[in-house]
């Protein structure tokens, strides 16, 4: 074990790192989509109940539990959760947190380099005059590396590696170079966020045409924030709030504790945390929201963005919409937007690099260097089949397994660690040492009641998902003694390709394609397995070291 003395420069550079790694992709291209299709205002309320409620002490419960473990020089997940128990089950348990970061960053990153592309084909003009459906089918081109962009084959496949090699060099200098890329990423991204939001809240009916006569931003606006009591009854929302909270606030994946682990004794992460998460929410419900959605909507009509919300709205539509503000501030608007996803893009998955960096210091005695250059071949080695075989879902299913399944397992446990084996007084004392502001004291009851059924919840909703998402229906058969059929997307059916198998059966001529798509997304599986084994048997030849060390 290393006696590591690297920490944080900065109090700001610290939260500024912390909200860098909260406010993500997910905030600008998820968060929005997920409200129009749970139904806008029926969806805010469930999800700011769910920050309250599960968001804020899963903040207070990774903050404490990283710092516990810094303070033992530990900076990696596996003994992190070690240092919490004398079982050694827990060390093991920890490997989500390496696991989840190398198979999340592994298309992340792919995602971030989408971004830069589109940032330069905006200054080039690329998308000038272009059609909505032309734009559209310059995005499925390009992800399914059909043609050349440029001129050069799989140049994708070359900007994801330049991408991710920017990331490895900057996790080479360290904490210093993430907390200078926090300093100017996360301003940045707040002003080309408010940029557009103003925007998007000024557009009225100013850009309604013959097409789209109705259409007008705030009906965008009005759709998210018009309140929806109704929905609190609704399981189905309550679900995908829940689910919205992991992807925003970068909980379960092992970032935040290995962060955690490097600042001082007594820093106060009461403040820092709460901070944290409320910067990240300012970003998500006040700048998220005010992007896509009105500004769509402006355009097309709050109809059209109802029937096709989806994640390719950010490339196959907004360009086109930019171009409709003039030449001049269409380039700008679609500089700053596709910046602002670079930036947030590129500020969480630098903090997916940090534990595996810090267990191989520790165990291993690696340098920032060959600790950040392995990381990076490691991600390389799981994310090319991503850019290779994205059409066939490879990109999917290390989405669906390590960027969502392991998030909700991950954060479960260590809440039960945290609550109930490391014991919910000693947990409470070590959130409020050196805090400047008091904890209302019923958050000690909710982290050791609420969160776990919380997230218990989550967890089993996602296992037995009802066909149809028809939860109030599931409940009623329930009740009455009957069994209800499982949606294909439960992660029960999922893991027997239940999904694919319905699509084969719906759409026979596409047999070709989905058998394909079923042989890939199996591969893909059998990848993140063999990754999560590997990093299984390393932590169990390093605890086998630390054992003969102690000995000698």
């Amino acid at each position: 074990m290393s006696n590591q003395k690297e920490s944080w420069g900065s109090r700001t550079g610290l939260i500024l790192a912390m909200a860098g790694n909260a406010v993500g992709l997910g905030n600008f291209l998820r968060f929005p989509v997920q409200a129009v299709q749970n139904g806008g205002g029926a969806f805010i309320l469930p999800y700011l109940i769910c920050f309250v409620l599960m968001g804020i002490p899963l903040l207070f419960v990774e903050w404490s539990i990283g710092r516990f473990g810094g303070i033992s020089g530990n900076h990696s997940t596996p003994y992190i959760l070690d240092s919490m128990s004398k079982k050694t089950i827990w060390k093991y348990i920890g490997v989500f947190g390496i696991f989840t970061n190398i198979a999340v960053v592994a298309y992340y990153t792919y995602i971030e380099s989408w971004t830069l592309m589109y940032v330069l084909h905006t200054l080039l003009g690329s998308f000038t005059g272009m059609s909505k459906e032309a734009i559209s089918l310059f995005f499925d081109n390009y992800v399914n590396l059909n043609g050349s962009d440029f001129g050069i084959p799989l140049l994708p496949l070359i900007i994801y590696i330049l991408v991710l090699g920017v990331n490895v060099y900057i996790l080479s200098t360290g904490l210093g170079g993430i907390e200078k890329v926090a300093k100017i990423g996360m301003p940045l991204l707040i002003l080309f966020g408010i940029i557009l939001a103003v925007r998007g809240w000024t557009m009225g009916t100013s850009f309604a045409s013959s097409e789209f006569p109705d259409a007008n931003a705030w009906d965008g606006i009005n759709f998210l924030w018009t309140p929806q009591y109704s929905s609190l009854a609704d399981p189905k929302v309550w679900l995908a709030a829940a689910g919205q909270i992991f992807f925003t606030l970068s909980v379960g994946m092992g970032s935040i504790q290995c962060y955690a682990s490097y600042i001082k004794e007594n820093e106060d992460i009461a403040l820092n945390s709460v901070t944290a998460g409320f910067t990240n929410e300012f970003v998500e419900v006040l700048l998220g929201s005010a992007i896509v959605i009105p500004i769509a909507a402006g355009f097309l009509g709050i109809d059209w963005v109802l029937e096709n919300a989806g994640f390719g709205m950010a490339f196959q539509t907004m360009p086109y919409l930019f171009q409709q503000w003039g030449a001049t501030f269409g380039i700008i608007a679609g500089v700053c937007w596709f910046g602002l996803l670079f930036f947030a893009g590129i500020t969480s998955s630098l903090a997916m690099g940090t534990p595996w960096m810090g267990f191989m210091k520790d165990e291993f005695g690696w340098g920032k260097a060959k600790g950040a250059i392995s990381f990076g071949l490691v991600a390389l080695v799981m994310g090319i089949p991503t850019v290779l075989f994205y059409q066939y879902g490879y990109f999917d299913e290390y989405d669906y397994w390590a960027g969502t399944v392991s998030l909700v397992v991950f954060a479960l446990l260590e809440t039960i660690l945290f609550a109930w084996i490391f014991g919910m007084d000693k947990g409470w004392a070590e959130i409020n040492r050196g805090a400047d502001i008091r904890i209302p004291a019923m958050y000690k009851w909710i982290m050791k009641y609420v969160t776990p059924v919380l997230l218990l919840l989550v967890f089993i909703s996602a296992l037995f998902t009802p066909e149809g998402n028809d939860w109030a229906g599931a409940i009623s058969s329930l009740a009455e003694g009957n069994l209800y059929s499982l949606d294909p997307s439960a992660l029960i059916a999922k893991l027997s390709h239940e999904d694919i198998k319905q699509a084969l059966i719906l759409s026979p001529d596409q047999a070709v394609y989905l058998e394909k798509k079923m042989f890939y997304s199996s591969i893909a599986r059998i990848q993140l397995v063999l990754l999560f084994l590997a990093i299984v048997a390393i932590v169990w030849y390093s605890s086998v070291k630390r054992k003969k060390s102690a000995l000698s």
